[in-house]
């Protein structure tokens, strides 16, 4: 994803999804996430004389006159040329990006994949994982607090991943075609606010919590089970009933109800809420790319502000 030429670097990130097990991630059970390639991030380096320059669509000037909602990008920028031991001047970097902020969708984690790459191509450095994922970490701390890590390692990865704190990351090869609706509803999700009205509900409801908890990792294995069989049913199924704890969780709202009916009408396998929730997007399984393009097109005619489809699977291992 890195390119290099005398005094230009390019790094790019995928958006992600995640599939199945948000909010019980937070509690050390398993979430499954993908890749989203439909939406990226594009960072592009250019040297030139002088302080660091940013020019973006969410601000352009002086990196050190960089606005509090963006001081994570200032600090991942920052702390890669620390890294690298390059000083902190010398460049202007151009942000770029197709991914909705504030939707579930990854967008602060592949901001900071993005830049970090174009730093190491810039200045002609390989970067390996595990250094990446170290900046990128810091990076999504100014954007959530105490990230569970799933958003980078999603985005960062090739194959759908098997994700649960503090275990190693495993890649998913799916070697079944899938086929996956997203449905933007307009409106930013609160995660923060979404995760913490679940740790209020664990102390006000302790058993009903951790019963809906312990609901959603057992969904989580049987969709793991269902995808490495090319069982679509049975994902759409699991899909399905995770939403219904999610709602009880209270996570989900009115407008994701309302599009992940729209999706189920339309005869989508599954749909349920992706990330936190209380806004941000759906997702949905269809049966085949040409029905997710018709699902698609009915989440949009429903009021999805963007809507979007895609295959995943067919890996065999080439």
């Amino acid at each position: 994803m890195n390119k290099t030429s005398n005094d230009f670097g390019i790094g790019t990130s995928y958006s992600k999804l995640i599939l199945i097990g948000e909010h019980s991630v937070v509690y050390g059970k398993p979430a499954i996430a993908l890749p989203f390639p439909t939406i990226e991030a594009k960072s592009e380096v250019f040297g030139m004389n002088g302080p660091i320059m940013m020019e973006s669509p969410y601000y352009s000037g002086l990196l050190s006159e960089i606005p509090d909602m963006l001081i994570g990008i200032s600090a991942c920028i920052l702390e890669t040329c620390k890294l690298l031991n390059k000083p902190q001047e010398g460049f202007l970097i151009r942000i770029s990006s197709s991914i909705p902020i504030g939707r579930g969708l990854g967008s602060s984690a592949a901001l900071a994949i993005a830049i970090v790459r174009s730093l190491f191509s810039f200045y002609k450095l390989p970067i390996d994982e595990k250094l990446l994922m170290h900046l990128v970490h810091n990076a999504e701390k100014y954007a959530h607090g105490n990230p569970s890590g799933i958003d980078m390692f999603a985005a960062s990865s090739e194959h759908p991943i098997w994700f649960q704190k503090k275990k190693p990351i495993i890649p998913l090869h799916i070697q079944d075609p899938f086929y996956v609706v997203v449905g933007d509803s307009g409106r930013v999700g609160d995660t923060r606010t979404a995760v913490e009205s679940i740790r209020e509900k664990y102390i006000a409801e302790p058993s009903r919590t951790e019963n809906s908890i312990n609901l959603l990792e057992l969904y989580t294995y049987k969709a793991k089970e269902a995808l490495l069989i090319g069982d679509a049913t049975t994902l759409g199924e699991m899909m399905n009933l995770a939403q219904k704890e999610l709602v009880l969780l209270g996570v989900s709202d009115q407008g994701i109800d309302y599009l992940v009916d729209v999706a189920l009408q339309e005869g989508a396998l599954g749909a349920k809420l992706t990330g936190g929730g209380r806004g941000g997007c759906i997702i949905a399984l269809a049966n085949s790319i040409e029905h997710a393009r018709i699902v698609s097109k009915q989440l949009k005619k429903a009021g999805a502000n963007q809507t979007w489809y895609f295959q995943f699977g067919l890996d065999r291992g080439e």
